[in-house]
């Protein structure tokens, strides 16, 4: 799982270098401007076209950062040779793409693709949009508007290819720790601050020495498209922990909405016990009522999976998915548990957050309580649980991990 990312209130936290974020912003306006599903800048790399920058859905289609489109009957390929226009309205009913495998195979409706050079004149990649269904509104002006955008690249060019050396370090950075099992983990307990028992554990990834810190790590493996993956690599190797903890525990584990979207539901059901698995939803995306999360989160409650909302009180973002997801934990965020004690703004947030979780039948687990002071404030919020070094530190032995604790000297009882 996920260490604790921070996010800002406007959406999830991205580590997007300049002119990177630009880039995506680019896409974004050609995509909307085009009326696609999917932009894309790729970098061209012998036979193979490798996706740097992306805006839009790409799953329908199989693709996202770091995905490679072969030359051989591609698109592109006739785009780059002169044998197809940049804009293809309708590529299905096209006699010039009938025999293009990958109009079939990505299931392409309409397609729009340019080269984009250097300063030189030499090709450095491809900037281009897919749409799932034809568009009968596009004209050749759009297609113009892509060769306008294609030509203002050329200014990032250098740029993109340090940054793309920095990101195929990433990902073979990445890409190894996935191939050695993944990361390993820690294990911290959440603990009944009335009794000092331990009720759960969480999984925490710890990386080797050398490596950056573990929210880092995350953050570098989603911008080279491998985050989901290291995400399940991490819940699997502490889903491994199950079988040694007491019956009594539960383990929590954390993860992005679309790893629970995505092999999670099946892992979980996997374990032969679901029912001892609590999921914190972390990434403070956008939540839709129509959400694919909200399916996924009903049918893992199904399972008797337990699920929580993380970092709740950082932000606008985390209230929302709250009140979306309805969880049977809420995990009232570190910002709000430090210094509770000296800030009355702080203690009302938490009492208001215990009241919520009365409403919807849920529990309050106070982060990050560091001092006595801070433990006296959470439990006189009304706040029953709670996690932090005060009360256990992260541990790679599980055994550990799951004992109980002492409260604290003359506290822990509102």
């Amino acid at each position: 799982m996920a260490p604790r990312r921070r996010t800002s209130c406007l959406g999830p936290r991205t580590e997007v270098p300049e002119p990177w974020a630009v880039l995506v912003q680019l896409l974004e306006v050609l995509r909307r401007r085009l009326q696609m599903d999917f932009a894309w800048l790729g970098r061209l790399d012998g036979e193979l076209l490798t996706l740097q920058v992306v805006s839009g859905d790409g799953i329908d289609f199989g693709l996202g950062a770091g995905a490679s489109i072969r030359r051989v009957g591609s698109l592109y390929a006739r785009v780059l040779a002169g044998d197809l226009p940049s804009l293809l309205p309708d590529v299905r009913a096209d006699p010039r793409t009938r025999d293009v495998p990958s109009v079939r195979e990505l299931g392409i409706g309409s397609y729009a693709a340019t080269p984009v050079t250097d300063l030189d004149g030499q090709v450095y990649g491809m900037l281009g949009c897919l749409g799932r269904q034809p568009g009968p509104s596009l004209h050749q002006s759009d297609g113009g508007f892509l060769r306008l955008l294609a030509s203002f690249l050329s200014e990032f060019v250098i740029d993109l290819r340090r940054l793309w050396d920095t990101r195929s370090a990433a990902w073979r950075q990445v890409r190894d720790l996935l191939d050695q099992d993944g990361p390993e983990m820690a294990f911290q307990p959440v603990v009944d601050l009335a009794t000092g028992r331990t009720v759960a554990v969480e999984g925490l990834s710890r990386f080797q020495v050398g490596l950056p810190g573990p929210e880092d790590v995350f953050a570098a493996a989603a911008g080279v498209g491998l985050g989901a993956e290291l995400e399940m690599a991490a819940i699997r190797n502490a889903l491994r922990a199950l079988p040694d903890m007491p019956s009594g525990v539960i383990l929590a584990v954390n993860a992005s909405p679309s790893t629970v979207t995505g092999d999670l539901i099946d892992l979980i059901a996997g374990t032969g016990a679901p029912h001892r698995v609590v999921v914190e939803i972390t990434e403070h995306e956008y939540i839709r009522a129509e959400d694919d999360l909200l399916l996924a989160v009903e049918v893992l409650r199904g399972h008797g999976t337990h699920i929580a909302v993380d970092d709740v009180g950082s932000c606008y973002s985390g209230l929302e998915q709250l009140l979306h997801l309805r969880p049977e934990v809420i995990k009232m965020d570190c910002f709000i548990t430090h210094g509770i004690h000296l800030d009355p703004a702080r203690r009302a947030v938490a009492a208001g957050l215990t009241k919520v979780a009365a409403e919807i039948d849920g529990r309050v687990v106070a982060e990050g309580i560091e001092t006595i002071e801070e433990f006296d404030a959470v439990v006189a919020a009304g706040i029953r649980y709670g996690q932090g070094y005060l009360l256990g530190r992260p541990a790679t032995e599980i055994r550990g991990a799951c004992l109980s604790r002492p409260v604290p000297a003359g506290h822990g009882r509102a």
